[in-house]
């Protein structure tokens, strides 16, 4: 369905949009502009708005903002910002009494007219689909990039042609209510996250496998099978089934051989790239590559896989390099908002690092991530509601041996200038957080861009 016959639908309901993100934005100024008034709610209060809703309020906006913004909540049509879950009273009781609720990330896949590339997992996710997004553009195709990263791509609808590729970044939030899957789906790994959303872990796992459960036989799934959750995944999965792995050979997809990444395919096996040629590093990003491999393998082949693996420089907030300052290195991973992922950060490392860690608590354990730290850190920097979590993580995991030293310091401009002032030539100073943001920023992205602000004026 186009886009326009979409909206001349919505002439004559009652629309309402809840939060007025960088998501929910491009969808508001689209049904304003084609004449559909919008009830927009969010639970900022109006003076952190300032002026900008003035022109939308001209246009047909109605505001509903602060402590009630989800009072009266009974429009024809309710978009959910992704950060509200569908379990929220409100929202059931709006369901019960007969509204419609949606997202924009629904609409865009009924409505998206080219094949999608979909990539969800607890870590990796963003910086596989950067991967996937790459190697098709390498190979001549017009990629629209977006979903939980880039632009909301709802308004470019009318861009987007059959023979494109939407390669679509989707968190647990935005799964949970998805009743259509991407032709290619990617699950990198499923590890404890987002506890503090979801009522428990069975109810995330139940929200990751929407990314697969409606695809069609045809349609493909690339699963990790180094992760016990993803790899039973198969069992359910409607369509055809390849694997990643770095331990094991499986029947069918890529998995590591010594220093080279090999497709496993009909019995056959051939070498397609060799890891020390790899522009990222990190055994995580091996994986990353391989889960990539295994989604555009059949589009783009051997040849424009290996390019990109040995050119592709990373994705901004993940082990990126930010700068060297007599003889310390200093290494941005804000992204790393779970303790998986900053130990795949601590293990890409062959020396003991300074860590600076800590953030958002979301209810997730520590337990693992405390072993490494003790292996892999000479000077813990620990800032924000997790702090004390990571502190005991490291203490258990220290009896009876040399723990690294662990200093607090709670403003966070503070603890990276306290691991800055402590480094010695030599030395890697990394922000791997282990820990969402939202304690103090806004996003990982706004946390990163604050530390490399930090590290510049050093």
């Amino acid at each position: 369905m186009p886009l326009t016959e979409y909206l001349a639908k919505l002439k004559g309901k009652r629309i309402s949009v809840i939060g007025l993100g960088v998501s929910n934005m491009p969808l508001i100024r689209l049904m304003l502009e084609a004449g559909i008034p919008v009830v927009a709610r969010d639970r900022k209060e109006p003076d952190l708005f300032g002026h900008k809703m003035v022109d939308l309020k001209l246009k047909g906006m109605e505001l509903r903002l602060g402590a009630g913004y989800l009072s009266a909540l009974d429009e024809d049509i309710i978009f959910r910002t992704p950060g509200l879950s569908p379990n929220t009273p409100e929202l059931l009781a709006a369901k019960e009494r007969g509204s419609q609720i949606t997202s924009e990330m629904e609409v865009f896949f009924q409505l998206c007219p080219c094949p999608i590339v979909g990539i969800t997992g607890s870590d990796g996710k963003t910086t596989t689909t950067s991967i996937i997004a790459e190697i098709l553009k390498s190979a001549g195709h017009t990629v629209h990039m977006g979903g939980n990263i880039g632009t909301p791509l709802l308004a470019s609808l009318p861009n987007i042609s059959p023979e494109h590729y939407a390669v679509l970044e989707l968190s647990s939030f935005q799964l949970m209510t998805i009743r259509k899957s991407p032709q290619i789906s990617v699950v990198t790994n499923i590890t404890p996250n987002h506890l503090d959303y979801h009522r428990d872990m069975k109810e995330y796992i139940a929200a990751k496998k929407n990314i697969f459960l409606h695809q069609a036989p045809s349609d493909l799934l690339i699963l990790n099978m180094d992760n016990e959750i993803t790899r039973s995944f198969k069992a359910c999965a409607p369509g055809k089934v390849r694997y990643f792995s770095l331990c094991s050979r499986p029947d069918m997809g890529f998995y590591l051989r010594g220093d080279n990444i090999c497709l496993i395919e009909r019995g056959m096996e051939t070498p397609l790239v060799k890891i020390s040629r790899i522009a990222l590093r990190g055994m995580h990003n091996i994986e990353n590559f391989m889960a990539a491999f295994a989604a555009v393998y059949d589009i783009v082949g051997p040849r424009i896989c290996r390019r990109v693996a040995e050119s592709f420089s990373g994705v901004e907030h993940r082990l990126e390099k930010v700068r060297e300052i007599v003889g310390i290195t200093f290494y941005n991973d804000s992204i790393a908002s779970t303790p998986a992922r900053t130990m795949a950060g601590l293990r890409a490392f062959d020396q003991r690092v300074i860590l600076i860690a800590g953030g958002y608590d979301k209810n997730i354990p520590y337990d693992e991530l405390g072993p490494v730290i003790r292996d892999k850190v000479k000077l813990l920097v620990l800032t924000g509601q997790t702090a004390q979590k990571i502190k005991s993580a490291v203490m258990e995991a220290c009896d009876g041996v040399k723990c690294p030293e662990i200093i607090y310091e709670p403003d966070f401009e503070i603890a990276v200038l306290a691991a800055a002032a402590r480094a010695m030539p030599g030395d890697i100073v990394l922000l791997s957080p282990a820990s969402a943001s939202f304690d103090r920023f806004r996003d990982f992205a706004e946390r990163g861009k604050f530390f490399k602000d930090i590290v510049s004026r050093l």
